[in-house]
């Protein structure tokens, strides 16, 4: 059992959970809100907030597409979880690796904020749109996936990495909505990108609860947390993405949605350029009449979520990859991978 007891000076004995988090500004916000879901769950119980940084935090000169480390926001959080430092973890999903190193299990999946992408315009091209901004303005993102996308869709745009300290350089940035919304920067946002300009990453806007997978109390409170449909969705796309080996050193992206009983899945993979793509959409019912067995799906243990409707999902997701590599996504990845490499 994982939550910790601890003697108060009065002799009272309380119990207490530590959540690790990322030091950022963004993962403490976030952080911040699972713990008060948990708290309105479990009164009784005193949440203690360990922060640390990662290596991803580290870098700030280079695109993360470029460091190749598919945990580098997770592995030190990770650490301090597999030493019993901290119970759980909060992480944004789509951080998270399809594979987790084994004991370890993701316990919740909440209720998804938007997945869309957003443009920040700078202050003077305000009420401007990527369509109508003149010809070779820059737009800084440093999301591969973004940028091919982008670059199909806006030929007339120009794409280049974030970097910090030059942002009047850039007629505008993307940036992934959830996050500005949880900061409080709404009113920054100048345009949401539809599926049709911009699909978005595997897990763009929700948040997971790592826990260890022996963890029995830990997991049976986390449960409640759940999202159905955010769940289904995510482990759908965490499928896709796992069966085509993709990451964020190549452009996969992803579009899911949840209407009556139904799941569609739209999954894409582009060359760096944009130029080159494969596009595909599939769907899968699942029924609501089912038991819920102790299963793993892509990471996820999702208890309050039937069995046979993530079987379904993952399935789906697994196909829908199947359907693009034998429709030659290997070979467009394949060398997106190594002109990153290069790059």
């Amino acid at each position: 059992m994982s939550v910790h007891s601890a003697q108060e000076g009065n002799g009272n004995v309380r119990r207490v959970m530590r959540i690790g988090t990322r030091k950022s500004q963004l993962a403490r916000i976030q952080t911040d809100s699972v713990a008060g879901k948990l708290k309105e769950l479990y009164p009784d119980v005193h949440l203690e907030i360990v922060a640390m940084s990662t290596v991803g935090d580290k870098i700030l000169d280079k695109a993360l597409s470029k460091i190749g480390e598919k945990s580098l926001f997770t592995k030190e959080l990770e650490n301090a979880l597999e030493r019993n430092e901290v119970d759980l973890v909060v992480h944004s999903l789509k951080d998270l690796p399809t594979s987790l190193p084994p004991g370890f299990t993701i316990g919740a999946v909440l209720k998804r904020e938007t997945p869309y992408d957003a443009v920040i315009l700078h202050p003077k091209k305000a009420g401007l749109t990527l369509d109508t901004l003149p010809e070779g303005s820059v737009i800084g993102t440093s999301s591969l996936r973004r940028a091919a996308q982008l670059k199909r869709r806006f030929p007339h745009l120009e794409f280049k990495d974030i970097k910090l300290d030059d942002h009047d350089d850039y007629s505008a940035i993307i940036l992934a909505a959830a996050g500005l919304r949880r900061l409080g920067w709404e009113s920054r946002i100048s345009q949401i990108l539809t599926p049709d300009d911009c699909m978005y990453a595997v897990g763009q806007g929700a948040l997971a609860v790592e826990a260890r997978a022996g963890d029995e109390d830990i997991l049976k409170m986390l449960s409640v947390l759940n999202d159905t449909d955010t769940v289904l969705r995510c482990v759908a796309e965490r499928a896709f993405l796992r069966h085509l080996e993709g990451g964020c050193s190549v452009p996969v992206a992803i579009h899911s949605e949840v209407k009556e009983s139904q799941l569609y899945l739209t999954g894409a993979v582009y060359s760096l350029d944009g130029l080159d793509s494969l596009k595909e959409t599939m769907q899968t019912s699942f029924t609501t009449e089912n038991q819920v067995e102790e299963r793993v799906h892509v990471g996820i243990t999702a208890r309050t979520v039937l069995t046979s409707a993530q079987d379904a999902a993952e399935k789906l997701g697994t196909d829908l990859a199947a359907l693009l590599l034998h429709k030659g996504a290997k070979k467009i990845l394949s060398v997106a991978r190594q002109l990153n490499n290069a790059r």
